[in-house]
């Protein structure tokens, strides 16, 4: 057995743009589900939703037969955590609140062995590895980690160009919601002033050569970003999807 490729990853280099949604029930049940709906990825989030280390094991289990990629949120970018996600087998990893070129490196370091990185190896008892059945795992695991980071402060558009310089960075992910509060307007994503922001870092993104990624519950908003370049874009969560459904399908007879 090899150690599978991270077909994300091998997508993002691609000139297709990405689809997908948040899981934020923190459920398996409810992940299969979405696995079903024909997204390109699935975010397991870890940083807002009540998922732990077993819950997201679970979700990714639930999502191994599935075509949709599925990427682990971690609440913080912690050694300790990435490790053990990826050794419950996440090769897709979404690290909030990055701000600097150093932090970046960091966290490029902790998803990769040694000499490249800092990763622990216990590879052998690890789901990563199939249990051992992968024996090419320890040679091949660097390769097909893939890492986003959220970039959503202005103190991270400041360093936005250091950090897209940093080797081992795949992607970066605008968190609208965030950078609209650092920059004082807090619940207001579409006010003019955020939106130019966001449109200049897709743009500083892309001319990098890195993934652009955003978060977008508005169709025509999700599309606005689209034609600015973003090209792995998430058009909705879960659990605001239901939410909405249901009120919906009450107010129909009510």
């Amino acid at each position: 057995m090899q150690t599978p490729v991270n077909p994300f990853k091998a997508a993002l280099r691609t000139n297709r743009t990405l689809i997908g949604c948040w899981l934020g029930f923190a459920d398996p049940y409810a992940a299969e589900v979405a696995g079903t709906a024909g997204f390109d990825w699935l975010v397991i989030d870890g940083e807002h939703a009540p998922n732990d280390l077993r819950s997201i094991l679970a979700q990714l289990q639930a999502l191994a037969a599935a075509p949709s990629a599925p990427v682990v949120r971690l609440p913080v970018g912690e050694v300790w955590m990435i490790k053990q996600a990826l050794d419950i087998g996440a090769q897709t990893l979404l690290i909030p609140m990055v701000e600097s070129a150093d932090q970046a490196q960091a966290l490029v370091r902790a998803t990769r062995y040694p000499p490249a990185g800092v990763r622990g190896v216990g590879a052998a008892l690890a789901r990563a590895s199939r249990f051992s059945a992968a024996e090419d795992y320890l040679a091949r695991a660097d390769d097909q980690v893939c890492l986003l980071l959220q970039v959503e402060s202005r103190a991270g558009l400041e360093a936005l160009d250091t950090i897209l310089a940093v080797e081992g960075v795949d992607g970066v992910f605008i968190g609208p919601a965030d950078l609209a509060a650092d920059m004082g307007f807090l619940g207001q994503s579409y006010a003019p002033e955020v939106m130019e922001a966001i449109a200049d870092a897709i743009a500083r993104i892309r001319k990098a050569g890195v993934a652009a990624g955003i978060l977008s519950l508005d169709p025509a908003e999700a599309r606005h970003w689209i034609g600015h370049g973003a090209n792995f874009v998430a058009v909705g969560i879960d659990v605001v999807v239901l939410a909405r459904s249901l009120r919906a399908l009450s107010a129909t007879f009510r």
